[in-house]
């Protein structure tokens, strides 16, 4: 993950609203409904070991149980890479976290450590097939000195492996965030902003507005090729407003200047090549205007069609629609 993603996503998982969602919208387990996230606060992430070597953690935070005075320690991993031995290097925080916690006696009425749950938010495009558990890494070992091996298992939220059907019915911002950064069109991102815009109207929640603005500034808007169109962009309102000017600008440039006779042109050549030809030049098209996805669910609807004219009129739809859903549900009415 670059700086500017790295630094942007921390100042957003520096955000309890959005750790609350994280924990309660995509971690299904019991213990969850046990917490009280009234008493959720960020910790100091820089430890020091007895070596005198010091790491930087990513995003650390502490909430109580519902019933008792046990600590849950939340150590978050931000990956854009595969690390096959993340296991390993989280084992190393933790110990890190708990030789901390041992120096400043911050430990349960007992004297006993409390639990950490290490999770892992990975956003690169390869899907994340790493090992989640430390014992999966460890060659076997003969009989009874397994007892001896380290235990540890994180919690992998793979941003990619998520469907944007699952994410989009929910009222959740960490599923906001998924969806910002799985977007294959504008009008997506207009989508999820104007979700944002809705969710985040209290005065209370200024603070994160401006979290999400900076990250969308930062990371998503440069990815978009508008980092002359931001400079004095401060607010999220401001960007989805740019962001509808430029898909309009941006759909009355591609009707007027090439794209519909580039399509006619590549029609008639499809034509003379045969229907199949000219299926697997809607799809191109398709593909480059609402994405990879909606590409292959047309392709699949297109398979059985041999008219012509029906063909054109979908030529027809893939200028005028604004989105890929609509265009998928005009190919399923056929």
């Amino acid at each position: 993950m670059n700086k500017a993603h790295d630094s942007s996503y921390k100042l957003l998982f520096s955000e309890p609203e959005i750790i609350i969602d994280l924990l309660q919208g995509f971690v299904h387990e019991p213990w969850i409904k046990e917490l009280d996230f009234s008493t959720l606060e960020k910790v100091s992430g820089s430890y020091i070991s007895d070596d005198l070597r010091s790491r930087e953690d990513d995003v650390i935070w502490r909430v109580k149980y519902q019933q008792s005075w046990i600590y849950v320690y939340l150590l978050i991993e931000f990956q854009s890479t595969i690390d096959n031995y993340m296991a390993v290097r989280l084992m190393s925080y933790m110990g890190l976290l708990y030789q901390d916690l041992i120096k400043t006696k911050q430990l349960t009425a007992k004297k006993l450590l409390p639990p950490i749950f290490p999770v892992v938010l990975y956003n690169g495009e390869k899907r994340w097939d790493a090992a989640t558990e430390l014992k999966d890494l460890i060659v076997k070992v003969p009989g009874g000195l397994e007892k001896y091996l380290p235990s540890l298992n994180y919690l992998l939220l793979d941003e990619g492996a998520f469907e944007l059907k699952e994410l989009t019915p929910l009222k959740n911002l960490v599923a906001a965030i998924f969806r910002l950064e799985n977007s294959t069109s504008r009008e997506d991102i207009i989508e999820v902003i104007s979700n944002l815009i809705e969710w985040l109207a209290t005065p209370e929640q200024t603070r994160l507005r401006r979290s999400f603005t900076v990250w969308i500034k930062r990371v998503l808007l440069p990815a978009e090729g508008l980092e002359q169109s931001i400079a004095n962009i401060n607010d999220l309102a401001e960007i989805k407003t740019m962001l509808a000017q430029r898909v309009s600008e941006w759909t009355s440039e591609w009707k007027q200047q090439g794209w519909i006779e580039g399509m006619e042109k590549g029609m008639e050549k499809g034509m003379e090549k045969g229907i199949e030809s000219e299926k697997i030049l809607l799809v191109r098209l398709i593909q480059r205007r609402f994405g990879y996805a909606t590409s292959e669910t047309a392709k699949i609807i297109l398979k059985p069609i041999i008219n012509t004219d029906t063909l054109e009129q979908i030529g027809d739809w893939i200028i005028d629609c604004n989105d890929g859903e609509t265009l998928l549900s005009k190919l399923k009415a056929l």
